[in-house]
């Protein structure tokens, strides 16, 4: 290729990419350098907002109360994500694609509209408590809604999808003779797991993983409409100064804490896939 062409080409890319760069600049540069300029200018440039945060005994309670509800809820989701992609992963062609259609259904649904749907099948008076209240005569009634467990069920439907996904894409690309070896040798299923099928996709589980962490931490609608007074998160926090407090500066630091919290989740995600990537070239290379 000349000189001349590689320019063209270069030119071509450039007025291709051209709108997204406008559109990525309008919608989501501008309001973050925004944010970023309000969490430290008050009236002049401070540090109040940080300060303040740094003392709060409030943020520091929403701040552990969104680590742990988020560490809760991805821990759950790989728990009930990982055995449904091993099993849609053992389904044949077609079968897997119908799988994936219902996996993928949640994405068809607001999530505002399923946290509602929620309420229905799990509330007090719900589907199931009502279904338990006939088999037991009245004498059974859980509250799964309005506490830390419909936060967790709400952030389950909305993260199973990410989990099952990241997770089969690694169970695909496994060498199904790797397992076969293993059988030869006289191993039991459970063994072949846990020594063979686990530790091959744990790249596939990390990256779902801090994925879900990723989103579950910036949730704002789930714990809002699921959750009770205990299980206020930051997004819920930042919402709290904009319209009650009214103290901008506050609510734009809390914004650039909790933005700071996903930029290390995402960066630690691009060094597990890179791990991955670099791992199955390894292991390309010695077979």
């Amino acid at each position: 290729m000349t000189d001349n062409d590689s320019s063209l080409s270069a030119r071509a890319t450039a007025l291709l990419l051209a709108p997204l760069c406008a559109l990525l600049l309008l919608v989501l540069i501008y309001p973050l350098l925004t944010t970023a300029w309000t969490s430290v200018y008050d009236h002049g440039l401070t540090l109040r907002g940080y300060r303040e945060l740094a003392q709060s005994a409030l943020f520091r309670l929403v701040l552990v109360n969104t680590l742990i509800i988020s560490c809760t809820a991805t821990l759950a989701a790989l728990l009930a994500g990982y055995p449904v992609a091993l099993h849609i992963s053992r389904q044949t062609a077609r079968r897997r694609a119908l799988y994936l259609i219902l996996v993928m259904m949640p994405f068809w649904t607001s999530i505002l509209v399923k946290s509602f749907a929620l309420g229905v099948v799990f509330g007090s008076h719900g589907l199931i408590n009502h279904l338990l209240a006939v088999l037991s005569d009245g004498n059974l009634n859980f509250a799964m809604m309005y506490n830390r467990i419909g936060v967790i069920i709400g952030m389950l439907n909305y993260l199973l999808p990410f989990i099952v996904l990241s997770v089969l894409g690694s169970l695909l690309s496994l060498n199904p003779k790797l397992a076969l070896a293993a059988e030869t040798m006289g191993a039991s299923p459970l063994r072949i797991f846990w020594r063979v099928t686990f530790p091959l996709t744990l790249p596939g589980v990390l990256s779902g993983g801090f994925m879900a962490f990723t989103l579950s931490v910036g949730m704002y609608i789930t714990p809002a409409l699921l959750g009770g007074r205990r299980d206020m998160m930051i997004a819920n926090l930042v919402d709290f100064y904009t319209r009650q407090d009214l103290d901008w500066t506050l609510a734009s630091a809390s914004a650039i804490v909790l933005l700071a919290i996903s930029g290390v989740v995402v960066g630690l995600l691009g060094a597990v896939r890179q791990f991955g990537e670099s791992a199955g070239t390894r292991a390309g290379g010695r077979s």
